[in-house]
């Protein structure tokens, strides 16, 4: 009966917010209350939810402090040298264009946001490719692929998620990760060169200067710190470092390199306050969604719920193919992005496949790891259930459908790739 309560749960979840009848904030709260009184759990759901919030809460201040360091330098002109030098480079050589391109995108995603990255990155680009007759279905693919790969980052959305979810730090799904995310960008970079190669044999090589454009406002402009640019590349550099060899524990990590952004660019107080208010309101919907996904895990959790829904799919899949979830969810992570939104996935199902696994003796981390490599990653460009995703097609002037065609291949072998690479070097379990 527990089982039924569960499943009913998730199911009402996920329908409530793939047919938008709720919010996801709203669901992920009121739902699980709900089914939770129902079940007969009543006064005992407040310490459920309690200790749900309490499992999610060193992911949150990683998430939130992270969102502030990131969107501190991006306003402080760090990335614009960068960015910069790479478009110079590229010159009116397609190959170089399409390789740039995800190089751009990549560097324009290390504050894990696809909008921003979207907005930065297409209107820079897309009067470039329109000169030199490029098509714009490769902007927007190569932009994809590159903000996708960079979204499996602890900070990028999906990866926070699935820690918050499993209530561990996204540090420990993240880093076992980075070598199959270094097979993925050497994948994408002989994707680009493919498609580059292609685009020079169409067109050819035109002679031709091209510089970013810049419409920012003079408030805008006053924020920047050229002066700084090294300081703040040392710090970044310095701060994923320390992230990448687990110096410090993740959420302590970004508030210190957080205050140290601030004191170095932004001295005087009310510069200090005034940049924390500019990143509000990107982080309190994702601060706000991590804690009430909280309240969802902790009741579906201390009710026992996701246990019972766990035995119940035991029962129903063969012991050999229970061994080998994680590599059958790795495979099916990317395409899962056309069907489940990041918060219906990884708060409704991951957790009962990862319960589901731990049954077969596979660590439930496995099935975070898994998820990561493509759902809502490299897959949330090309997904229907994602803002972003039209924002892209948007600024690009590109068909949902043409640009889905264009890049789903891409972005699956991408996954594939990372998936094999993982299970060689045995982070996932495949038999």
């Amino acid at each position: 009966m527990l089982a039924l309560f569960g499943f009913l749960t998730i199911a009402v979840f996920l329908y409530s917010i793939v047919s938008k009848r709720l919010s996801v904030i709203v669901a992920l709260v009121l739902i699980p209350i709900v089914f939770g009184i129902i079940a007969g759990f009543g006064l005992e759901l407040g310490e459920h939810m309690l200790e749900g919030i309490q499992l999610v809460a060193p992911t949150g201040v990683m998430l939130g402090f992270a969102i502030l360091f990131f969107g501190v330098m991006n306003n402080a002109g760090m990335f614009d040298p960068i960015l910069a030098r790479i478009l110079k480079a590229v010159k009116g050589d397609p190959l170089k264009v399409v390789v740039g391109t995800l190089l751009f995108a990549m560097v324009a995603h290390l504050d894990g946001s696809g909008a921003s990255t979207f907005l930065i990155v297409i209107p820079a680009l897309l009067p470039l490719y329109d000169r030199l007759g490029m098509s714009r279905i490769v902007l927007a693919g190569i932009v994809g692929l590159g903000a996708g790969l960079m979204n499996i980052m602890p900070w990028g959305g999906p990866t926070a998620r699935a820690g918050s979810a499993l209530g561990i730090d996204p540090g420990e799904i993240f880093i076992p990760l980075l070598p199959s995310m270094a097979v993925g960008f050497l994948w994408l970079l002989f994707v680009a060169y493919w498609i580059g190669k292609k685009e020079r044999q169409r067109i050819g090589i035109q002679s031709i200067e091209y510089s970013m454009s810049s419409d920012q406002t003079e408030e805008q402009m006053n924020m920047k710190r050229p002066k700084l640019f090294i300081l703040n590349l040392l710090l970044t550099a310095l701060t994923l470092t320390t992230l990448v060899m687990q110096w410090l524990p993740l959420p302590v990590v970004f508030i210190i390199a957080f205050v140290l952004a601030l004191l170095m660019n932004y001295p005087n107080p009310k510069e200090q306050m005034q940049q924390i208010q500019l990143q509000a309101s990107g982080m309190v919907p994702v601060l706000s969604i991590i804690f009430a996904a909280g309240i969802f895990t902790g009741i579906l959790t201390g009710t026992g719920m996701i246990e019972a829904m766990a035995v119940a799919l035991v029962d129903l899949v063969p012991e050999q193919l229970g061994r080998s979830l994680p590599i059958v969810v790795a495979v099916a992570s990317m395409p899962l992005s056309l069907v489940f939104n990041p918060d219906a996935y990884y708060y409704g199902v991951m957790p009962i496949l990862a319960q589901s696994a731990e049954m077969y003796g596979v660590p439930g981390i496995e099935i975070a790891q898994a998820s990561v490599l493509g759902q809502m990653t490299v897959g949330f460009p090309l997904s229907p259930l994602t803002a972003s995703t039209f924002l892209l097609i948007g600024l690009a002037q590109v068909e949902l459908g043409d640009h889905q065609r264009f890049m789903f291949k891409w972005a699956f072998l991408t996954t594939l790739w990372m998936a094999l690479f993982a299970l060689l070097t045995g982070v996932l379990s495949g038999w």
